[in-house]
């Protein structure tokens, strides 16, 4: 891609529960990431309680350099399948709110370096555009590739 991608950052954020092994899991987020950025970005951690008194721990990360920003857009764009492309894209408006883009990546594809859409114990991402229309929005996914 030649000129910049309009995003402003990029929050991801997911949840180890009690039953996870932290560390699998802050390896799943890592690979959601470009391979050159793996090593870059800080996952903060916070120790949570369930409702049951469970332990849970949120990892999150916002990224705002404009240059990760791009990466991990590209890698996003390049990654997923065309099925999911399909899917975001026959839903995309559901996926919109005030100039960000919300994907939920399958956190057990992620584990297998596999870029998923998913619903079921997710990693967030959330996108937000510099441009806050929806149909800017849509329009930048569909030219960098993220949506047929």
């Amino acid at each position: 891609m030649s000129s910049k991608v309009p995003i402003a950052y990029i929050d991801i954020r997911t949840f180890a529960h009690a039953t996870e092994d932290t560390e699998k899991v802050e390896a799943a987020v890592r690979n959601t990431l470009p391979a050159e950025l793996i090593g870059t970005v800080t996952l903060e951690r916070s120790n949570l309680t369930g409702y049951h008194g469970n332990p849970i721990v949120l990892f999150e990360t916002r990224i705002k350099d404009k240059n990760a920003v791009q990466k991990v857009f590209e890698k996003l764009s390049s990654e997923l399948s065309m099925m999911d492309k399909e899917l975001l894209s026959g839903k995309i408006k559901l996926h919109l709110e005030k100039g960000n883009l919300y994907v939920r990546f399958d956190k057990q594809a992620a584990c297998m370096n596999v870029l998923r859409v998913g619903k079921t114990d997710p990693i967030h991402f959330k996108v937000h555009f510099k441009k806050h229309g929806a149909d800017e929005v849509i329009e930048i996914c569909r030219k960098y590739g993220l949506i047929p």
